[in-house]
């Protein structure tokens, strides 16, 4: 198939949230040394897509911008030095994934396990490596450990609760109705929390103990981040990814010494830009768990391309369960 001269792409045209995204037209991509042209198969769609439309993501890009940061595809063309084969089906990261052509570093991706779709190797990369890296790299979760998964219903948190139930941790899950929750269950949550009825944290106290979980995955924010402080054990681990509410809430330097909880930030872009060595470790370990069937992404919810700005609205109103994606 001939590669055209222009593609569609979904641009994002203020910080207006979903309601700012539209569908246009730019130039595909000129190829580059060492990068691959990527004809989009299918592109997953993330929260943080989510926040970067309302211009509430540290760093994100400014409008107008092509959005999207990851998908899976084929790649019709290579760069010098590419070392890559074309035809290759791959999964990679990246900005302006909500578009029919991407031009990545091609030692940035990754081969499409055969057996998977390109909307499962879309519905792959940021759920699993976040899910990964929270519990394990930055969480350090150990065989009967306990631990707090907030969203167990969305993208990140089913991977989470699945990695949590093969390293043997036992699992607490909160999501908003009893449908989500049922989506936890199924994957294997051991104690289930509809947080829109009950105090997840007067939950958690009770069936401990009174102990606390040993760690808390943390992408809420606010009030919700505040609460999980009194969730932990002393000397547990929170793993802060998200900020979903966007408030801010702080700890004290002096709060530390007299109610000592380890914290931690992960982002996946951070840890790829700033410790590849970690990145590497991730990529090492989670290529196993895929050789092994742990790591299977379900089947997502797809939207066609046209309709990215109502995907959007629909994960920001928190009324999906599992991952989306966009396929052109």
């Amino acid at each position: 198939m001939a590669i055209p001269d222009q593609m569609r792409v979904v641009r994002v045209t203020s910080t207006g949230g979903p309601s700012a995204v539209t569908l246009g037209e730019e130039p595909v991509p000129a190829l580059k040394p060492r990068h691959a042209l990527i004809r989009v198969a299918a592109a997953g769609i993330n929260y943080a897509d989510v926040m970067q439309s309302l211009g509430y993501y540290d760093g994100g890009p400014t409008p107008p911008y092509v959005a999207g940061i990851e998908a899976a595809g084929e790649v019709v063309a290579v760069g010098e030095g590419a070392g890559i084969s074309l035809g290759a089906r791959v999964i990679g990261f990246g900005a302006g994934a909500f578009a029919e052509y991407v031009l990545w570093p091609a030692g940035g991706l990754m081969t499409l396990p055969p057996a998977w779709t390109f909307e499962q190797g879309a519905a792959f990369g940021v759920q699993w490596f976040t899910a990964h890296a929270c519990l394990r790299t930055c969480g350090r979760l150990a065989a009967g450990e306990t631990v707090l998964i907030h969203a167990a219903a969305g993208g990140v948190g089913q991977a989470a609760v699945r990695l949590a139930k093969h390293y043997g941790a036992r699992v607490f899950a909160t999501a908003s109705s009893p449908e989500k929750l049922a989506v936890a269950a199924r994957l294997g949550a051991d104690e289930l929390i509809d947080y829109t009825r009950q105090d997840f944290v007067e939950v958690v106290r009770e069936r401990t103990n009174g102990r606390g979980v040993d760690l808390v995955l943390e992408m809420v924010g606010g009030k919700t981040f505040r609460k999980n402080l009194e969730a932990v054990v002393a000397y547990g681990r929170i793993v802060v990814y998200g900020a979903a509410s966007a408030e801010i809430e702080r700890v004290t330097n002096r709060e530390l010494i007299f109610h000592p909880v380890e914290l931690i930030g992960y982002h996946l872009a951070v840890m790829q830009r700033k410790r590849p060595d970690l990145m590497l470790a991730e990529l090492v370990q989670i290529r196993a768990l895929i050789d092994q069937g742990v790591v299977v992404p379900d089947a997502p919810s797809v939207f066609p391309l046209a309709r990215a700005g109502e995907a959007l609205a629909h994960l920001m109103a928190r009324e999906t369960t599992g991952k989306l994606v966009l396929v052109p």
